[in-house]
């Protein structure tokens, strides 16, 4: 009974590497395409259609199996790779995000700070609003104004003035030559007179 189990798994082992090539029959075994070229998953599955299970256990050849076997480490290691690279660049990604922030924030204080300044404006060393300058020299410039206003008024006021009191100094010059020569006229007809009643005296 024993014996003849024996030769059921035997004949059983036989079938399994048939199945996994037909050539097991004339005694080659070379290794399945599908071994090189098709990816892990679909070297299993082939593996599992071409073998047979025997009290729970999987009859594989050797080749396949360390080729699986060598094909699972390069996978694996494969995947390894690109999880490194992955990391390395999610590195980069992050670092370049983070310069990115801090550029952003830079720029932003940047703008602020330039917006600040472009309402801000320094006069007599003092940092003041632009709004509170420009109030500042409107009112400047409203009192200079107001200030020349008076001035030119004045100005016209004293010319006026000026005119009014030199007229009437020439005025008064004109009554005073007039004066002057009736008053000498009144002198000489006086001296002539007296001159005359002189005369007539010594006549006498």
């Amino acid at each position: 009974m024993k014996s003849g189990i024996q030769i059921t798994a035997a004949l059983c082992m036989l079938i399994a590497f048939t199945n996994i090539h037909p050539l097991a029959l004339k005694g080659q075994y070379s290794m399945p395409a599908v071994m090189d070229t098709a990816t892990l998953k679909e070297q299993l599955d082939y593996v599992q259609e071409r073998t047979r299970i025997y009290n729970d256990y999987r009859a594989i050849r050797e080749d396949i199996f360390l080729k699986m076997k060598a094909n699972s480490i390069d996978s694996l290691d494969g995947a390894k790779k690109i999880i490194s690279d992955l990391q390395t660049v999610l590195r980069q990604k992050n670092s370049e995000i983070s310069s990115l922030n801090s550029n952003l924030e830079s720029t932003n204080n940047q703008l602020d700070e330039a917006i600040k300044n472009r309402n801000a404006l320094h006069f007599l060393g003092i940092q003041m609003d632009k709004i509170l300058y420009n109030s500042i020299m409107w009112f400047i410039v409203g009192g200079l104004a107001l200030l020349a206003v008076i001035l030119f008024i004045m100005f016209r006021r004293n010319r006026a003035i000026t005119v009014q009191y030199r007229n009437e100094l020439n005025e008064t010059r004109e009554n005073f030559e007039t004066y002057r020569k009736e008053a000498r006229e009144r002198y000489e007809k006086l001296v002539v007179n007296h001159h005359n009643e002189i005369m007539k005296l010594k006549g006498l």
